[in-house]
């Protein structure tokens, strides 16, 4: 018995929640983040560990990790400078892409620069045909000039991504051993290694972005391994992934691009735990954190997933928690457009300077600011002592932005919340049609640092059931980490029609995959409890250009059941889009498998129910949509199960505040969360 750490770097803080397997009690903790020397904080939030609560490194049997080292690396356009090899007369994969601008309602929008310039993209004399037969075998003479031209414009890794090699990576396999001859020192990345799927962009952009952020994310793990190792933690560091799992930090080294959306994914693991547990079936998550507003959808306590998560400016396709995110944080900067309008982010204030109100040397008037200026927050510190919240400081930095707009502080901090609010709005809006629900059957679930600040202004205007903050929001992230299971992905492109003998011959690569992932577990991972196997395809009608991810029991591809294999489909399509057509062909493209090796979870404890009735700490007066209100101020700690309140209220605690508007109700259930619903008239 040990402790179970997890840990996430944010954009402002660093989050911890530790699990003592001894009592099943859970701690938490803040700390500021360090983008200037990456692995302090770890350090700094160790020590606190073990000055407060007495915790030895060495006694940590369990210790997990989410960063943004890897999707920095890809908006920052600070990755490895790459070459591509391609199939000859392909060489324009990543410049044609899919031909699409990235506002199709600006009609000046322009696709993003590829990530490895045209210049430095070879071809290859091979050819790969659609059966997964070689038709051409490389070149060595192409591939030597190829690897000549690259050291020439000074690339440091080469991607390779053959047509067809979904089928049979035989050539890129063969092409890569002959630059292991030619170039031993040039990293190869393979796109039939990375993620092996029909259509040629995907799979390269994909294969891109693995190998452009390697380089990076293995040099933020190698110290992140040292630093923990020379504090003496010697349990298996493990990394979150992309799909809402963990994986071991010798795979997260290689396999980058799994691991990219490590933290996002967390906090969405973090809160489909808590509001199963909680009992609640229908959630959106809104977790705000320093510099982004991150939004997903939860069905029955299950993240809901998909491909093609956008990472920069750029997607991925491989298996991802779908979140969708803007750039409101906290921390985001508010300015004036050119036009006279106010703007509000996507530049952050991250953690250095940060805001204004942190008095860490920031001046610029950001999301947070706004809400200090509104006295919704600094009644008592925040980040567990980390920042003692300075109104007047937040009062000047948004002075210049009230004298250019004409109109009060109070108002301008206003109207600087509304416009973050109507980002997540339009967000939300977009996830919301993507999985064909209805947002006013949901509640809002509230996490991150500033999550709870602003929930119940995003639900009111989503008209939505109401908003549920845990116990301890601004450390969700970090459970989720701590909580999320050992699981990973495979993927088999099969593209065959859904008939008898379309759905016989799925048996043998079906096999093969299930053979592929139990050794996964078992013998790279060392996981000998029951695995769990969750299977999919990607299906379509005849005709269709696009599919959509549909489950399936494997027992029905064993005996052959197309009638059990289509009706799937066609409820999948009937539920995402209102209709489907049961006579029509049914095609399958690929066929997914993903494993899961279920890891400890702490039981939720029961808050002790009220005695007597809850009781403001003090009464503060508060600007709320230009009005100022006098509202009760509570304490979290002070709070039990069924004590019930009206708003305008606010709750601080350690690690956030949670503000509560008019018109709105607060009841606390047995869990300790605050359920905060509309007052009906």
């Amino acid at each position: 018995m040990g402790y179970r750490v997890g840990v996430d770097v944010g954009g402002s803080f660093t989050d911890f929640a530790v699990f003592d397997e001894t009592d099943g009690r859970i701690s938490t903790l803040k700390v500021f983040s360090r983008p200037d020397a990456p692995g302090e904080e770890i350090l700094a939030g160790l020590d606190v560990l073990t000055s407060r609560d007495g915790i030895d490194p060495s006694a940590i049997a369990y210790f997990t990790h989410g960063t943004t080292v890897g999707v920095n690396t890809v908006i920052q356009r600070n990755g490895h400078d790459l070459a591509l090899f391609t199939t000859r007369n392909f060489e324009d994969v990543l410049q044609i892409a899919r031909l699409k601008i990235p506002q199709i309602h600006n009609l000046y929008s322009v696709r993003p620069e590829p990530l490895i310039p045209r210049d430095r993209v070879f071809g290859i004399d091979e050819r790969m045909a659609a059966t997964g037969e070689v038709l051409v075998a490389p070149d060595p003479d192409s591939v030597e000039a190829a690897v000549h031209a690259a050291r020439r414009a000074g690339c440091a890794g080469i991607v390779l991504s053959f047509l067809h090699s979904y089928r049979n990576p035989e050539n890129e396999q063969a092409v890569k051993a002959m630059i292991d001859t030619i170039a031993p020192e040039l990293p190869v990345f393979c796109s039939a290694e990375i993620w092996p799927i029909i259509r040629e962009y995907e799979r390269t952009i994909t294969a891109v972005i693995s190998g452009y952020v390697q380089p990076r994310v293995a040099h933020y793990l190698n110290r992140f391994e040292e630093v923990l190792r020379a504090q003496g933690v010697a349990c298996p560091l493990m990394i979150t992934k992309t799909n809402g799992g963990v994986m071991g930090i010798d795979q997260a080294k290689a396999e980058c691009v799994q691991m990219i959306l490590s933290g996002t994914a967390s906090g969405v693991i973090g809160a489909s735990y808590l509001a199963q547990s909680s009992g609640f079936s229908r959630i959106l998550s809104l977790d705000i954190g320093g510099t982004s507003a991150d939004m997903a959808v939860i069905l029955d306590g299950r993240a809901q997933y998909g491909v093609g998560e956008l990472i920069g400016d750029f997607q991925i396709h491989v298996p991802s928690v779908s979140v969708s995110s803007v750039g409101q944080g906290g921390g985001s900067i508010a300015w004036i457009h050119a036009l006279g309008m106010l703007q509000v982010g996507p530049d952050s204030a991250g953690s250095t300077p940060g805001p204004a109100c942190y008095g860490r040397g920031g001046t610029r008037a950001t999301l947070t600011d706004a809400v200090a200026a509104c006295n919704l927050i600094g009644h008592m510190p925040l980040g567990y002592g980390a920042v003692t919240v300075d109104q007047v400081a937040a009062r000047a930095a948004i002075a210049p932005l009230a004298d250019a707009l004409g109109i009060s502080i109070e108002a301008t901090s206003g109207n600087i919340i509304d416009i973050s609010v109507s980002g997540m709005y339009a967000e939300v809006s977009g996830l919301t049609s993507r999985f064909g629900i209805d947002p006013r059957e949901f509640y809002l679930f509230a996490f991150g640092g500033a999550g709870a600040m602003l929930a119940c202004f995003l639900a009111r205007q989503l008209n939505m059931q109401g908003v549920v903050v845990p116990p301890t929001p601004g450390v969700v992230s970090a459970l989720g980490g701590l909580i999320a299971d050992l699981k990973n992905d495979f993927i088999r492109t099969i593209y065959c029609d859904v008939t008898q003998a379309g759905v016989a011959s799925l048996a043998a690569p079906l096999a093969e995959l299930e053979k592929a992932a139990t050794d996964w577990l078992r013998n790279r991972q060392g996981f000998a409890d029951k695995a769990t196997l969750h299977l999919s395809a990607d299906m379509r009608y005849l005709g269709q250009s696009y599919e959509i991810e549909t489950v399936l029991q494997p027992e029905w591809i064993v005996a052959g059941d197309i009638d059990a294999v289509t009706a799937a489909f066609h409820r999948e399509h009937m539920r995402l889009f209102g209709h489907a057509d049961p006579d029509a062909l049914v095609q399958m493209v690929n066929l997914r498998l993903a494993i899961c090796g279920a890891t400890p979870k702490p039981q939720l404890p029961s808050l002790a129910k009220a005695s007597a009735p809850a009781l403001p700490c003090a009464r503060v007066n508060a600007w709320f949509d230009a009005s100022q209100w006098p509202t009760d101020l509570y304490h979290r700690d002070d709070l039990r199960a069924g004590h019930y309140f009206e708003g305008p209220a606010i709750i601080a605690q350690d690690d956030t505040t949670t503000v509560v508007p008019p018109g709105f109700d607060v009841t606390v259930d047995s869990f300790g969360n605050l359920v905060i619903t509309g007052r009906t008239a």
